[in-house]
């Protein structure tokens, strides 16, 4: 029971979920940019398109998290850094796939929303399957790749 309480404790960190939510916006913004430009500049599908935004957007949120919101967690160096890497694009392969399925699910209702000759619908269910996955990379990303109730 002590450790469910400090476990909920760690997470219930009101400046690490505000560091956390604000690099999420920054990562949001990348995410976004990166699959609009591949939808409108390229043609590509949103599902797919999504998948790269996403993996731009981890990366840069990867990085931006290791020095900031967790950065008294975890051991220094290249290898410690490598694997808090790899297990966060593991950890977040879960709210990746959340994503995927939103947008591949709103995508199928077949809604149009055209302005200027162009339908948002192709871009609307992006922040909205963002805005689900957030708790869920929340409480991942603080559990198993920075490990924040690490005795």
């Amino acid at each position: 029971m002590v450790r469910v309480r400090e476990t909920v404790a760690a997470l219930a960190s009101g400046v690490r979920f505000g560091k956390f939510a604000s690099v999420g916006a920054v990562g949001a913004v990348f995410d976004m940019a990166t699959t609009t430009a591949l939808i409108v500049g390229f043609g590509v599908l949103g599902e797919y398109a999504k998948l790269v935004g996403a993996e731009v957007a981890i990366v840069v949120m990867f990085a931006i998290n290791e020095r900031w919101t967790f950065s008294e967690l975890g051991a220094p160096g290249r290898l410690p850094t490598l694997k808090r890497f790899l297990r966060s694009n593991l950890v977040r392969s879960g709210g990746l796939a959340v994503q995927f399925l939103i947008v591949r699910g709103l995508r199928q209702l077949e809604l149009s929303v055209v302005v200027f000759g162009f339908d948002l619908w192709q871009l609307i269910p992006i922040p909205i399957a963002i805005g689900v996955s957030v708790l869920l990379n929340y409480v991942a990303e603080s559990l198993i790749t920075w490990r924040v109730t690490r005795s």
